[in-house]
């Protein structure tokens, strides 16, 4: 079945008949990840993402206790139509759920932040092939030695997602995923993975492994999964997040998300 529509995806979603990762669902069309927080850390928050950009670029905050995402993905239900939520006590990752309704408070505020699926119909396009999409699997994220930069109660590890690109296609990939800025943009490592404290490729800290083939070269991309790592670390007292891969798809045209 081709899960072509936004709204017609979040529909299945919210009705439980779609719980899979979201990359190649509704191709065109841009994904977000999520991170619902009480009301008195949202400025820390907010101020962690101004900070850093890359992993955290903002398309839309909500007000405390709304949960319709009014300028990304009208009529949308953001307690319903994640295909699978994290839900973080005090940095403690206590359970994943398909509704989180019975979590709902007037206090929440909701942050969509850009993902990197958006801009992966662009490097179809451009003839980059990438193999989580060809296996049917969904992509490889690593939490790395590289810092972000704190902001208030919020601090951790950056983390990325990687595709093998083939050696003669990397410089288009770097050209393509540029014009991408508000998710996530250009890569942030190409190469070595030990250089930003990644041991094994076979072993992804969330996402499935792929193949690096001899004549691919390996490259990162900043990952909005990083404010779940952060969690870990910051131990807000309660954080709900997508589970990593599973993202709210809006109504936004990945080139609306386009600089060129």
């Amino acid at each position: 079945m081709v899960y072509d529509e936004p709204r017609k995806v979040r529909e299945l979603i919210r009705r439980g008949e779609l719980s899979r990762p979201t990359c190649g669902l509704a191709p065109g069309y841009a994904q977000a990840n999520l991170v619902i927080l009480p009301r008195e850390l949202a400025f820390d928050f907010f101020l962690f993402c101004q900070r850093n950009p890359k992993p955290c670029p903002v398309l839309e905050v909500l007000e405390p206790g709304k949960y319709e995402p009014v300028l990304t993905a009208r009529h949308a239900d953001i307690r319903t139509d994640v295909p699978l939520y994290r839900v973080y006590k005090n940095g403690a990752l206590t359970g994943e759920e398909k509704d989180i309704s019975s979590y709902w408070r007037n206090d929440l505020v909701t942050f969509l932040i850009g993902c990197s699926f958006t801009f992966e119909t662009a490097l179809i396009r451009a003839g980059i092939s990438l193999r989580h999409l060809d296996e049917g699997k969904n992509v490889s994220m690593f939490v790395t030695s590289v810092p972000t930069i704190p902001a208030g109660v919020f601090s951790g590890p950056l983390v990325v997602t990687m595709r093998p690109i083939r050696r003669e296609k990397v410089v288009r990939a770097v050209q393509v995923t540029s014009r991408f800025p508000a998710v996530h943009g250009a890569p942030v490592h190409i190469g070595d993975p030990a250089k930003i404290g990644i041991r094994n490729l076979a072993k992804p800290d969330y996402g499935d492994p792929v193949e690096v083939k001899d004549d691919e070269v390996p490259v990162f991309w900043a990952c909005g999964v990083t404010p779940q790592a952060v969690a870990l670390k910051s131990r807000p007292p309660l954080m709900i997040t997508h589970s990593p891969g599973y993202m709210f798809i809006t109504d936004l045209l990945d080139e609306d998300l386009s600089v060129l």
